[in-house]
């Protein structure tokens, strides 16, 4: 009887999140196609490259030196500078961008490697009826589906484990993961499928055997990061931006508007970390795309600034190849403590991860032995 009941149970709740979906999607039609509507006519801004091969650094820096003032700065050479700089500079805009250190040194380099649609976003918007986590979901599948169209060369559909051990937990996330390729339709890389205990077993032996129930595989995408924000970077300069590494923003210029009286950010006094040469980089318009350190640039505007931005912590580790096959990762959705642990397999390696904690900005960020400990104990 109470086998009976726990499975009419698990039929309700996934027929109630199967209509949920379609009222969501069909809710959100509308929306979607102002969305598409605004990604034409941001393509017909689109120019053939200036370059065939980017220019040089120091070509770079000289147009820097020796352009009066550019439409656009951006400061920051991360995934979201560079691509500001990319969207800008391809609709004619005369365009800059500095990074303090190297692109992609910070952020940028240091995710999960995945093109994730957001699976967990999605139980939340079936369980609260949350519509703005509805559409985050659909905008990351949509995203997903782009990457891997566009650059296939550093993007690639992966295989996730999903370990079930307990036996009425199978129809349950089974119903989560179907619905997740739903919610994808046309841009679901492959269908989800349960695999029994000993095929589960033969991927990955390191899982618990005896309390082991059987696994359900689904796909997201996988990706490197820092050759996507080069490759954009590199792209932006090709299309004419003046781009340069190991510039740092040491103060920012500002100048009176004439119309409206009122004092505003002008551009930038930059210094080449290299050789300490230091020049103005003057723009009508400057962009923070700092990340963490965004508060430090406003602090350059307005050292009255109220902070903003408050730090995160994602601790990731590396470790040996044989804790994921090559072409499969893993996730461990109820982790001691409730989150959730990825093991993905990255480079002959296995990236295990990740963490999420407040911590202080700093430069040069370093895992605490808590989090290190944290993983491994996962792990084992």
């Amino acid at each position: 009887m109470a086998f009976q009941k726990a499975v009419k149970g698990t039929i309700l709740v996934g027929g109630g999140a199967l209509a949920t979906v379609l009222g969501l999607s069909q809710f959100a039609h509308y929306r979607r196609k102002q969305v598409n509507l605004a990604y034409v006519e941001a393509a017909e801004c689109i120019t053939e490259p200036i370059n065939r091969e980017p220019p040089s650094r120091e070509a770079q820096l000289l147009t820097l030196q020796n352009t009066s003032e550019f439409d656009i700065l951006v400061i920051g050479g991360g995934a979201t500078g560079s691509g500001c700089a990319l969207d800008a500079v391809t609709r004619g805009l005369k365009t800059a961008l500095v990074e303090r250190d190297d692109f992609s040194s910070g952020t940028s380099s240091r995710s999960t490697k995945l093109i994730h649609g957001g699976v967990r976003y999605l139980q939340k918007a079936i369980m609260k009826l949350d519509i703005e986590q509805y559409r985050m979901v659909k905008e990351a599948l949509h995203e997903r589906a782009n990457l891997l169209e566009i650059a296939p060369h550093l993007s690639a559909p992966l295989p996730i484990m999903l370990p079930i051990y307990k036996w009425w937990q199978l129809p349950y996330y089974w119903v989560g993961i179907k619905l997740y390729d739903l919610v994808a339709g046309s841009n679901c890389l492959k269908s989800s499928y349960v695999l029994s205990k000993s095929r589960a077993l033969e991927h990955f032996p390191m899982l618990q055997k005896d309390r082991l129930v059987g696994a359900i595989v689904y796909y997201d995408g996988q990706h490197n990061d820092a050759r996507m924000n080069l490759a954009i970077a590199l792209t932006a300069a090709r299309y004419g931006a003046a781009t340069a590494n190991y510039m740092e923003v040491v103060s920012l210029l500002k100048k009176e508007d004439p119309q409206t009286g009122k004092v505003r950010v002008s551009g930038a006094r930059c210094k080449d970390v290299l050789t300490g040469q230091e020049f103005d980089v003057r723009a009508k318009c400057v962009i923070n795309a700092t990340g963490p350190f965004t508060d430090s640039v406003r602090k350059m505007d307005d050292k009255d600034a109220a902070t903003i931005c408050q730090a995160s912590a994602g601790v990731h580790i590396v470790m040996p190849g044989y804790y994921s096959p090559e072409s499969m990762g893993l996730l461990d959705p109820a982790t001691s403590d409730g989150r959730v642990i990825f093991f993905l397999p990255w480079q002959k390696m296995t990236i295990a991860g990740t963490t999420d904690s407040p911590t202080d900005i700093t430069h040069h960020p370093i895992p605490s032995e808590e989090d290190i400990n944290f993983i491994l104990n996962e792990v084992q």
